[in-house]
């Protein structure tokens, strides 16, 4: 029989690895495919912190001993149940997602695509930040596009699809994307498709979301934002706190303030009846021939986005499982 000595040293070589590799999986689950990988570690430190509680004792421990080597236990079971509910995820979401968020004005891509970003942990990219911040950063292609937006130009496809290659390249992107305004055109979709294709990658989902042209109006003319911020608000479905209505019932521009600086609110130049008819009539003559571009290939899903928030919802998640439509 071992000498208690023996023991006590034992013990504390085991708690200490155990605590020291437990700490280390805790740590490194903050990043998706490392949290699976720390699972198989945290499976592997189970046995070892057991050996220590049931071989050794746990009346032999001091007390820093008995304490580190339940925190140790407590790490290993808190990193194996994060790196559960991560592979649960990507059980359903995986591999990599490129994806396509397409939905007329008024459709809901600005309510649902920060949702679909928070569930899968990837970026929504959408075209005019992404230009924004390459001209504010001065990269080779951000210099090129502001270049021809100073000469009164239109930036082209390749200037687009270099500046979504540069984007797409940075570790937030590592586990797939979301693109919001892009691509527009056919051209832009093939353009789209050899540039991912030259990375061994493709677009593997789109998503449409679809909304009766008769009632996006109410929609978009109801629609007013805080510029700075981007936060949106409509007179009907989430008016700001400070609005008040003439008494024809329409709200008094004065009265539109944001709820948490009580800046002024505007509408955007577009977001009107006679624009809307000509936004509409562009969206459906681009967008129909870019879903049955990658119609083929099984990833397109249509949800039904005239409903409730919460069935529109419902639907999306549906959409994005492996093999969802």
């Amino acid at each position: 029989m071992l000498s208690t000595n023996l023991l006590r040293t034992t013990r504390r070589r085991l708690v200490s690895s155990a605590f020291s590799q437990a700490k280390r999986a805790s740590s490194s689950s903050s990043r998706q495919v490392t949290k699976l990988a720390s699972e198989q570690e945290a499976r592997t430190l189970l046995p070892i912190v057991t050996a220590a509680t049931f071989v050794c004792g746990w009346g032999l421990l001091t007390s820093q001993e008995n304490e580190d080597a339940k925190s140790a236990h407590c790490l290993v079971k808190k990193t194996n149940t994060k790196a559960r509910e991560v592979e649960a995820k990507f059980a359903a979401y995986w591999p990599r997602n490129i994806m396509i968020l397409f939905g007329p004005p008024g459709a809901g891509k600005g309510t649902h695509g920060p949702k679909i970003e928070e569930l899968l942990g990837i970026p929504q990219l959408s075209t005019g930040d992404m230009l924004r911040a390459a001209v504010a950063a001065k990269t080779e292609v951000g210099l090129k596009a502001a270049a021809v937006m100073k000469a009164g130009g239109l930036v082209s496809d390749d200037i687009v699809i270099g500046i979504i290659r540069d984007r797409i390249s940075e570790p937030d992107c590592k586990f797939g994307f979301i693109l919001d305004g892009f691509p527009r055109t056919l051209v832009q979709a093939q353009a789209l498709d050899k540039m991912l294709a030259e990375e061994g990658a493709c677009v593997t989902k789109v998503v449409e979301l679809q909304v009766p042209d008769e009632v996006l109006e109410e929609r978009i003319c109801g629609r007013w934002i805080h510029k700075t911020s981007g936060r949106s608000y409509h007179v009907k479905y989430a008016p700001p706190k400070s609005m008040k209505k003439d008494a024809k019932g329409n709200p008094i521009p004065e009265s539109m303030k944001d709820d948490e600086t009580g800046e002024a609110l505007m509408q955007r130049p577009d977001d009107t009846a006679s624009a809307l008819v000509k936004r509409l009539m562009g969206y459906h003559s681009e967008t129909v021939p870019i879903l049955d571009h990658y119609r083929p290939n099984g990833v397109v899903a249509v949800v039904n986005a005239n409903q409730g928030m919460d069935g529109v919802w419902g639907e999306v998640l549906q959409s994005l499982k492996r093999g969802g439509k």
